[in-house]
C-alpha cells in the first residue's frame, strides 16, 4: 500500500462511458466551486481586513495579520474534516459525503456574502466571519478525497494519471474564476464601490454555482470500486498512518509552490512591491493560466512514463526557478511583458506536479480506506504549508 499502484477488482467493462463523464463533471464542479471560494477570499483579502479586522482607528497591517489568521484557521479545521467525511465515505459511500460536503461549503461562503460588517456588529463580525471559515475548512477536507475518489474509480485502464489530473484542473479554474470576477468588479466598480458593497458579489455567486454541483452530485452513482469493495476489512491503522506521511512528504513541493504563486502573489505585489490591485490579479490570472495549461497533460504523460519523473522534474524546476523569479519581479528595469511570462511559466511548473499528483495519491491506498487516505494526506500537508 505505501508505494504500489491499488488496482479495483470490479471489471474496467463495468464503467461505460456516460458515467465515467458524470463522475468527473460532478467531481469537477465541487472542487471549482471550493477553489473560487479559496481564491476569492485571497484576493480580497485587503478588503476583507478593512470590513472585518480593522477597528476605527485600528492598523491596516494589524487587521491583514487577523485577516490571514482567519484564512489558515480554515486549513487546521480541514484534518478534522477529512477524519471525519473520510471515514464517512469509506463506510457509507463516495455520493452522500460529496452531497454533504458541497451542500455546505455553498452555505458558508454565501452567508460570507451577506455578513453585516464591524462598522455593523462590532467585534461580533470578525468572530461571525471565522465561524464560517471553520465550516468551509471542515467541508473542503472531504472535497479532496471524494472526488478523487470517484474519478479515479471510474476511470479505464491505464487513464488515473488523466481523470485525477482533473481535480488539479479544476482547481485552476476555480482559482482563474474567482481571479476573473475580482478583475471584473475592480474594472467596473469604483473603489468605494468595491470596499463597500461589491467584495460581497463574488460570495454571492456561490450560491448558483453550487445548486449547479449539487444537482449533478445528486445525479452521480457510486463508484463500481466501491459497490464492489466498500466495507470490507481495513488495513492495520499503522500501514494506513504511514501511506498517509508518505502521501503527504510526496506533495509537499506541489502545495507549498501552488498556494505562493498561485493565491499569496496578487497581496505580496500590493503590499510589498506596491502593485496596484488590478494589476496584481492580471498576473495572477496569468500564473494561473500557465498552471491550467500543463494539469491535463502532465497528467496523461504520468500515464505513460509514471508518475515520480513527472513530479520530480515539476518540483525541482520549482526550486530551480523560485528565487530567480521572486528577483525578476522586484526589478524595476523589467518589463511587465518579462514579469506575466515568468509568472506564467511559474505556474505552468506548478502544473507539472498537480497533473499527477491525484492519482499518484488515489494509487497509495485500497479502496476500503482510499477516501481517508486521500483526505489525510492531502490536508496533513496542507496544514504544514498552508495552502492547495
Amino acid at each position: 500500500m505505501s508505494g504500489a499502484r491499488v488496482h479495483d477488482s470490479v471489471p474496467h467493462t463495468a464503467r461505460p462511458p456516460r458515467p465515467r463523464r458524470g463522475a468527473l463533471l460532478a467531481g469537477s464542479v465541487g472542487n471549482f466551486v471550493e477553489w473560487y471560494e479559496f481564491g476569492v477570499y485571497g484576493y480580497f483579502a485587503t478588503v476583507i481586513a478593512a470590513r472585518f479586522f480593522t477597528p476605527v482607528g485600528g492598523s491596516e497591517t494589524e487587521g491583514l495579520v487577523r485577516t490571514y489568521a482567519s484564512f489558515a484557521l480554515a486549513f487546521f479545521f480541514r484534518p478534522v474534516g477529512a477524519a471525519l467525511f473520510g471515514r464517512l465515505g469509506d463506510r457509507i459511500g463516495r455520493r452522500p459525503v460529496l452531497i454533504l460536503v458541497i451542500a455546505l461549503m455553498t452555505g458558508a461562503t454565501t452567508l460570507i456574502g451577506v455578513l453585516p460588517t464591524y462598522a455593523t456588529v462590532g467585534a461580533l463580525a470578525p468572530w461571525l466571519l471565522t465561524f464560517l471559515r471553520v465550516v468551509q475548512g471542515l467541508s473542503a477536507g472531504g472535497e479532496f478525497g471524494g472526488a478523487v475518489s470517484v474519478m479515479t474509480e471510474f476511470a479505464p485502464p491505464g487513464r488515473r494519471g488523466l481523470y485525477g489530473s482533473w481535480q488539479s484542473f479544476t482547481v485552476a479554474l476555480g482559482l482563474l474564476g474567482g481571479a476573473g470576477v475580482a478583475a471584473l468588479l475592480a474594472t467596473v466598480l469604483t473603489e468605494g464601490q468595491l470596499s463597500d458593497w461589491g467584495w460581497r458579489v463574488p460570495f454571492l455567486l456561490t450560491l448558483p454555482l453550487g445548486l449547479v454541483a449539487l444537482g449533478l452530485r445528486l445525479r452521480l452513482e457510486e463508484t463500481p470500486a466501491f459497490r464492489h469493495e466498500g466495507g470490507r476489512e481495513r488495513p492495520p491503522g499503522r500501514e494506513v498512518a504511514r501511506a498517509v506521511v508518505l502521501g503527504a512528504g510526496r506533495v509537499m513541493g506541489w502545495s507549498a509552490a501552488g498556494y505562493t504563486f498561485l493565491v499569496v502573489l496578487p497581496s505580496y505585489l500590493q503590499n510589498t512591491l506596491h502593485t496596484g490591485f488590478r494589476q496584481a490579479l492580471l498576473v495572477t490570472v496569468l500564473a494561473n493560466l500557465g498552471f491550467a495549461a500543463t494539469i491535463v497533460p502532465a497528467g496523461l504523460l504520468s500515464d505513460r512514463i509514471g508518475r515520480r519523473p513527472v513530479l520530480l522534474t515539476g518540483a525541482g524546476l520549482v526550486v530551480v526557478l523560485s528565487v530567480p523569479l521572486l528577483n525578476l519581479l522586484q526589478d524595476t528595469g523589467t518589463s511587465n511583458a518579462v514579469k506575466g511570462l515568468a509568472v506564467c511559466g511559474a505556474g505552468a511548473v506548478v502544473g507539472l506536479m498537480a497533473g499527477p499528483g491525484p492519482a499518484m495519491l488515489s494509487e497509495m491506498f485500497p479502496t476500503s480506506v482510499r477516501h481517508t487516505g486521500l483526505d489525510e494526506s492531502f490536508r496533513t500537508r496542507s496544514v504544514v504549508v498552508g495552502g492547495q
